[in-house]
């Protein structure tokens, strides 16, 4: 197991110093969901939600999130993003839908993007949340995970089994 590297010689919480480290193209793929009943379903691939169209401010909101990341996660770098992605896909459960939320981010810099991308995946599944709740408060958000990544010194990584 690696070393902590956010807490200083006291054991205080710090922002770990990236300054030496190389600037390398950083991807970061992350996907949450909701799962919904049916009214939500044909309310939101039908267009006749009473909030409006719940896909284009969720995806508006996962996009914002993203560039929010660092105001919410106090130990987070503020980045410049180079491209934040969200995507849908409808899964259909026994007595449910599911909404899979892809987010991918990218950057050119110095530290990744996974929390960029885990908290757009959020964000936009707890706006379907919002925008959905006056039909039904049952929805359940989740799981929510790190897909892959590319770029920076810890190399690779790709989820087994999604």
């Amino acid at each position: 197991m690696s070393e902590f590297t956010h807490f200083d010689q006291h054991g205080r919480a710090k922002m770990v110093d990236i300054s030496d480290k190389t600037d390398t193209t950083r991807v970061a793929i992350a996907q949450s969901s909701i799962e919904v009943n049916q009214e939500i379903y044909e309310a939101i691939v039908e267009g006749t939600n009473k909030k409006g169209d719940v896909l284009s401010v969720a995806q508006i909101a996962g996009i914002m999130g993203a560039k929010q990341t660092a105001n919410v996660i106090p130990m987070c770098h503020p980045l410049s993003l180079s491209g934040v992605q969200v995507s849908f896909d409808w899964e259909k459960g026994n007595d449910s839908y599911v909404l899979l939320i892809k987010a991918e981010v990218k950057t050119k810099g110095s530290t990744g993007v996974e929390i960029e991308a885990l908290t757009a995946a959020s964000i936009t599944a707890l706006t379907v949340y919002d925008m959905c709740k006056a039909v039904d408060k049952g929805m359940i958000i989740g799981p929510t995970f790190l897909l892959e990544k590319t770029g920076g010194k810890s190399g690779d990584f790709k989820r087994k089994n999604t």
